[in-house]
């Protein structure tokens, strides 16, 4: 199916939003918060940031290493990533609530793809290496002149003991990118030797696709001596159309395999009536042509703002997630911002979550 600026939709699109309501039913166990007055920087000279929020996650040995969005200032609210390292424990048994860590900035605003912030990384295990896709805010995005590529994705890979080389900034083939204004949310996984961004671009028609686009093998085999450089995405796909009740989706990330070639993703919604952010999933087949399946959305929302932290902060009524990593079988170890202020964490049963996406089957 055809639409506008040459992206293709899939056939299901129409009959998974029939499917979905505006109403939720939580499901994830919140395991507590870092609030930023608990955050100690150790490479900058102000030693605790205003807000910390919407962060990824990676395991390493027994600790949890937190990659969270940090502001200093509220003046233009430029945004950096600050690497925090605390042990699984710590989650488990509520000390997160209480315990004081220190957090070094490792990505942060240094070119004209990321000048004005850099932002919501998301962060995947790929082939034995760490990669990080954040929203770059660039030279355009207080442009009242050109409202054009606002913000970018931007890629970045650790090269080893969190030392992040910027890479890729991703964007759109020429006769769709001069009606880009922004491409956020995004992350990038490789399936069957074929790297893929999830992404959600921002058009000109204002509105907001939720989308996944093949990319060059470049973007994961590039050695780190390369300069930052311009990779075009291509065969764009829209995955799902938000709903009657809803302005606009966007990808959570990243991917988890449930069995061969299916795959568990969260989406976050926000709703048309106070613009809250609440969270539902989908499952995605990949098929034998290389092809993305929608096979099941949850009917209803599993995730919503509901602790106070979460109601109110800097923006109300907002959970964000940015990480999810497996813990074991069936536990879903999530990072997420709460309200624009604090990284809350909490954890899904992933039998559970599939079990919801059986009533919104599609196949």
């Amino acid at each position: 199916m055809e639409i506008p600026y040459g992206f293709k939709k899939l056939e299901n699109t129409a009959e998974a939003n029939k499917i979905r309501e505006f109403k939720s039913l939580d499901i994830v166990n919140r395991l507590g918060v870092i609030t930023p007055k608990r955050v100690h920087l150790k490479n900058y000279p102000i030693d605790t940031p205003i807000s910390i929020f919407n962060a990824s996650i990676a395991i390493k040995n027994e600790n949890v290493v937190v990659y969270a969005r940090i502001i200093l200032g509220y003046y233009m609210y430029v945004s950096a990533i600050v690497r925090i390292e605390l042990p699984i424990e710590d989650l488990m048994n509520g000390v997160v609530n209480i315990g004081h860590y220190p957090g070094e900035l490792v990505v942060y605003p240094t070119m004209k793809y990321d000048i004005w912030g850099v932002e919501d990384p998301r962060t995947s295990r790929i082939d034995g290496h760490l990669y990080m896709v954040y929203s770059g805010r660039t030279i355009n995005y207080f442009n009242p002149v050109f409202r054009r590529e606002r913000t970018l994705p931007v890629i970045a890979v650790d090269i080893g003991h969190d030392r992040w080389v910027k890479t890729h900034v991703v964007v759109h083939p020429q006769h769709r990118r001069v009606h880009v204004i922004s491409d956020k949310d995004a992350f990038i996984t490789k399936i069957d030797n074929t790297a893929y961004l999830f992404h959600r671009p921002h058009m000109d028609d204002e509105k907001f696709y939720l989308v996944i686009s093949k990319m060059p093998k470049e973007v994961l085999t590039s050695t780190v001596k390369e300069p930052v450089k311009e990779v075009v995405c291509g065969e764009t796909i829209v995955i799902l159309d938000p709903a009657d009740f809803e302005t606009r989706l966007g990808w959570a990330g990243p991917l988890i395999e449930v069995k061969k070639n299916e795959y568990l993703v969260l989406v976050h919604g926000i709703d048309r009536f106070i613009e809250g952010y609440r969270v539902f999933a989908v499952l995605l087949g990949y098929g034998k042509d290389a092809e993305f399946e929608l096979r099941a959305v949850t009917p209803f929302y599993i995730m919503e703002p509901k602790q106070t932290y979460e109601v109110f902060g800097d923006r109300p009524y907002v959970v964000f997630p940015c990480g999810a990593w497996r813990l074991d079988k069936d536990t879903l170890l999530i990072s997420y911002g709460a309200a624009d202020y604090l990284v809350g964490f909490g954890t899904l049963n992933i039998s559970e979550v599939l079990g919801v996406l059986d009533k919104g089957r599609l196949d």
